[in-house]
């Protein structure tokens, strides 16, 4: 496998970068979505299931593909950093980060010292297994991608200062936990919800940092790009499984 820094500048760069969500714990189909042209996927190990085992797989699966693997881990924790970038993760997905100090604490996980206090062994599969590790510990830094989910009321009144925080990449809008903390639950043309999203991008851009979100109606997918979100999902595999099948039995019937 080969990590670089060229996925982060593009992904700073405020490109427009697409992905899916992996939640089915599957390598097959982490491996379909791969080559379906995706730029990233998100594999999801907050509530996908699946554990160390299955995420080596779904990693390895996307390295024979174009697509880049970033990691939903369950909870902001350095242990879930660790596992994950050094099982060869691109980046890592935090839920619930609401203050800059959280933000700051993901950092600090999710990097070496010293920038941070990231775990250092050489043998992992980050590093090819030792044959890269030099280059990656000095380097990674400047090439994993952090993306900090905005997915509260109180994330979004801080959403100005977790951009601020360097290394965060991206501040990524979790739209089902935040309209229902919001108490507009999937409500997402609500005002209250599109003010919260027009505050995020804004906070991202102006920070020099990608907006992102994951939308599950196409029809949001314009409205999104509109208010300046770059590193947008699509559904998932989960989703798209399930409508697939849904739709072959109803023309069996």
């Amino acid at each position: 496998m080969k990590i670089s820094g060229d996925f982060r500048a593009r992904t700073l760069a405020r490109e427009w970068l697409t992905g899916t969500f992996i939640n089915l714990g599957s390598s097959v189909t982490t491996e379909i979505a791969g080559n379906a042209g995706y730029d990233w996927l998100l594999l999801d190990h907050e509530h996908g299931p699946g554990g160390d085992e299955t995420l080596l797989h779904q990693l390895q699966a996307t390295s024979a593909t174009p697509a880049v693997p970033i990691v939903r881990i369950p909870v902001n924790d350095p242990t879930r950093f660790k596992r994950v970038l050094d099982a060869g993760a691109h980046g890592v997905m935090v839920p619930y980060v609401n203050t800059a100090a959280e933000a700051r604490a993901a950092v600090t996980a999710m990097n070496y010292p010293p920038h941070g206090l990231r775990g250092v062994a050489k043998f992992n599969r980050g590093a090819g297994f030792g044959t890269t590790f030099e280059e990656y510990y000095l380097h990674a830094h400047e090439w994993l991608v952090l993306a900090a989910q905005i997915e509260t009321a109180e994330a979004v009144a801080n959403c100005e200062a977790i951009a601020a925080v360097p290394g965060v990449d991206v501040l990524f809008v979790g739209p089902n936990d935040l309209t229902h903390n919001m108490g507009i639950r999937d409500q997402f043309d609500h005002k209250l919800f599109v003010d919260a999203l027009q505050r995020v991008a804004v906070a991202a851009r102006q920070a020099g940092k990608a907006a992102g979100i994951l939308v599950h109606n196409p029809a949001l997918v314009p409205m999104c790009r509109g208010l300046g979100y770059t590193f947008v999902a699509l559904g998932s595999d989960g989703g798209a499984v399930a409508a697939g099948l849904r739709q072959n039995l109803a023309a069996l019937k």
